[in-house]
């Protein structure tokens, strides 16, 4: 498997993203859960910051198109949401149960995608699409909350 295309990028994403329910839910046992979305944020920001400098990728951010802009900080405050709302959850509850849940977003991308992107996608993904969205409703709504 080499590293040039989607997929193994796509894989290694759904590995961390585990990896992240599993380390985060034992992580905040004893702590605040916004508190511990800050300590996350901080280390991501400082890990991708110590990544970009040492691959030579950094860039001005005044030469940024305006439009370019305006989505990352779009894009960052969902993030940032995203991120409050799953502590939030896995604070309260299994991780077993959250993360299934969470992945209901698999489902809102493809939507949003064609709506907004005009993006098209076949029968074959839509039912993959449809799966990912029964399993949400099959795990993550399994016994109530």
């Amino acid at each position: 498997m080499t590293l040039s295309g989607w997929l193994p990028w796509a894989l290694l994403s759904a590995l961390f993203a585990a990896l992240t329910a599993i380390f985060a839910k034992v992580g905040i046992e004893a702590i605040e859960s916004d508190f511990a979305t800050l300590l996350r944020t901080v280390v991501v920001a400082l890990t991708l910051g110590a990544l970009v400098y040492a691959t030579g990728k950094w860039q001005s951010p005044f030469a940024i198109p305006p439009k370019s802009a305006l989505f990352l900080v779009l894009s960052a405050l969902a993030t940032g949401a995203s991120w409050i709302c799953y502590f939030r959850a896995l604070k309260a509850g299994d991780a077993s149960k959250v993360a299934p849940v969470d992945k209901l977003s698999v489902v809102l991308v493809a939507v949003f995608a064609t709506a907004f992107l005009g993006e098209r996608p076949g029968l074959r993904e839509w039912l993959g699409i449809a799966l990912v969205g029964g399993g949400v409703l099959l795990l993550g709504f399994r016994s109530g909350q």
